[in-house]
Order: structure tokens, then C-alpha cells, then sequence
């Protein structure tokens, strides 16, 4: 069978490129013509006196303008990983159930989030709770750009609600971590001493692993230097479990010397850089009001449920461009 490392998948990623630049190059070559017809527009409406004809070009070009937003925050996804897939794990905080269902709820968030871009998902390893809920899960989301937009969730989610399971009905708090790696290309090379790993094997179960829970085919590996342990079971035999692994350690320890060279640089620059589990990135209430908050951009919004169902673009851009802006203003300091 077919693995990360063979050539049809590196064909597919390279036509998925292809077809996304080509789809970028489309895109601009229609707004611009489509800005000259409503400027073409407004300036007859103007000549003409006509308040209707006015009122029907200026409203299409209101909405011109929102598509030129959109396809400018793509723009944006210029740094040397955004193209590529997204590695994605969730893991529940403390607190048992409560945070394992709300694991659950992310991931279903994010797979309709995925749905909706046209991403397709692949769930590599997933661990069901005791009762209900996730215990982890890891996945990828495979398509252009994936990474450069699933990098806006990274990070420390909280949620607020009356608990499900409290037969007192009391407020709950619970918490869930995402933390995104992208896809790295074959020729990157990431130093991994066979002495500094520990492999265990296990029965695979759940999802994505229904089809071999007759073998120790799931695989763990632990990195022993830096504690980092990535695990998979999406695949049929242990030899396949294990290059998914490797595959992914590669981009978690890449990921990891990336981080702490910002920090590091944040350090230089006198700057106060959370990085990890205590960096809590959004809210989610659903009582006593209902609110999603993201608390570095301040974007929010009323309808928890329609986020939680996979509305996230709001978030997304709103992440983009704060970035954007952070980095201008590091520029800007640094001449």
C-alpha cells in the first residue's frame, strides 16, 4: 500500500500546488476585471444621475470589496510552511470527562471546518475516552494551505457550559489543547539518533483503527531527549505505523527548534512570548450568555453554536491579520 513517502503522494501534493497558484492567478484575473466594471459602473451612475443605478453599483462593489479582502488574507499565507498539510492533535485538559467531550467537540469542529475549505481529513491516531469523549486524537488535514491556516489554532482552547454530565446542572470550565505542525518536505532533515527513541507497540482501536485491532500494529514513539511522543495507527501494518510516526516527530521536533528560535528572539527584543499549555487562545461560553473570544486578536462572535459547527473563517482572518500586523511592527522596531 501506498505511504507518506512514496511518489503518488508527493505527485499529489505537488499537483494540489499547482492547482492552487493556478487558482490564485484565476481569482486575481477575475476581480480585476470585475473592479473595472464597477468603477466603469459607479462612473456612469455618477454622469447619469440615475441614485438607482447608484445604489445597484455601489452595493456591488461593497461586495467586490469583501472578495478582494478574502483574497488578500490568502496572500498572506507567504511564510515557507503555510502551503503545506497540517499535523493537528488534540489532547483534553485536567478534569476527566468534562474536557474529553470537549476534545471531541473541537474535532468535530474542525473536521466541518475542513469540509468547508474542501480539505480532506486523515485521522492518524485516536484515543476514545473512558466514558465519552477524546483522550487524543491526531489527524491530518491535507490541502493547499492547510498549515498556514490551522496554524491560527494553536494553542490553549477554554470552554464555559452548563455540564452535561453534572446531574446538578453547575457551571463547568474545561480545557483542550491544539497544537499544529505542518507537513515537512523529505529534503528537510531533522537529526533523529536511533539510540534517543523508544518504540512501543500496541493493539490499534477506535477510529482509523477498526480494521487491525487483532495486532500489535499501532505504534508509540517516545523521543527521549526532548520528551515528545507521537503515536499512529491509521495504517494496516506496524512498518507503515511506524514511518507515519517518524514522519510526524520529524515535523514536531522541527517545529519545536523553530519556536524556541521566536523565542529566543522575543527574548532579544524584551518581548513576553507564552509558548505551550499556558497560552490560552480562545473562549468558548455557552452560559450564562453566548460568546466565542479570541484573546490575542479580540475578534469574537455571538454564535458559539455556529462556531463550534465549523465557522471559524472569522478567527482565521482575524489571527492572519494581527499577525501581519505583529510583524510589520517588528520591522518597523527593528530599523
Amino acid at each position: 500500500m501506498p505511504t507518506f513517502w512514496d511518489v503518488p503522494d508527493l505527485a499529489a501534493k505537488v499537483m494540489a500546488e499547482v492547482n492552487g497558484l493556478k487558482g490564485l492567478a484565476e481569482r486575481y484575473s477575475s476581480l480585476s476585471m470585475r473592479l473595472d466594471d464597477a468603477s466603469v459602473a459607479l462612473t456612469l451612475a455618477q454622469e447619469e444621475g440615475d441614485d438607482d443605478l447608484f445604489a445597484e453599483a455601489n452595493n456591488a462593489a461593497d461586495g467586490l470589496l469583501q472578495e478582494i479582502e478574502n483574497f488578500e488574507l490568502e496572500l498572506l499565507l507567504n511564510s515557507p510552511y503555510d502551503k503545506n498539510n497540517a499535523i493537528v492533535e488534540l489532547h483534553p485538559g485536567a478534569g476527566g470527562t468534562e474536557s474529553q467531550d470537549w476534545t471531541m467537540i473541537l474535532h468535530r469542529m474542525y473536521m466541518r471546518w475542513a469540509e468547508r475549505r474542501g480539505f480532506k481529513v486523515e485521522t492518524l491516531d485516536y484515543q476514545a475516552g473512558d466514558e465519552a469523549g477524546i483522550k487524543s486524537v491526531t489527524m491530518m488535514v491535507k490541502g493547499y494551505n492547510a498549515y498556514g491556516y490551522m496554524k491560527a489554532e494553536k494553542g490553549v482552547h477554554r470552554l464555559v457550559r452548563i455540564s452535561p454530565f453534572d446531574s446538578s446542572g453547575r457551571r463547568h470550565t474545561s480545557f483542550a489543547s491544539v497544537d499544529v505542525v505542518p507537513e515537512i518536505d523529505e529534503d528537510i532533515e531533522v537529526d533523529i539518533r536511533t539510540e534517543d527513541l523508544k518504540v512501543d507497540t500496541y493493539r490499534s482501536t477506535g477510529a482509523g483503527g477498526q480494521h487491525i485491532n487483532t495486532t500489535d500494529s499501532a505504534v508509540r514513539i517516545t523521543h527521549l531527549p526532548t520528551g515528545i511522543v507521537v503515536t499512529c495507527q491509521s495504517e494496516r501494518s506496524q512498518i507503515q505505523n511506524r514511518a507515519v510516526a517518524m514522519k510526524i516527530l520529524a515535523a514536531r521536533l522541527y517545529e519545536k527548534k523553530r519556536e524556541e528560535q521566536e523565542a529566543h528572539l522575543a527574548e532579544l527584543r524584551g518581548e513576553q512570548k507564552d509558548i505551550g499549555w499556558g497560552s490560552q487562545i480562545r473562549s468558548y461560553v455557552f452560559h450564562p450568555y453566548s460568546m466565542v473570544k479570541d484573546h490575542r486578536t479580540g475578534y469574537e462572535s455571538g454564535n458559539v453554536q455556529a462556531v463550534t459547527d465549523g465557522d471559524l473563517d472569522g478567527f482565521v482572518d482575524a489571527y492572519l491579520r494581527w499577525q501581519l500586523g505583529k510583524k510589520t511592527k517588528l520591522m518597523d522596531d527593528d530599523q
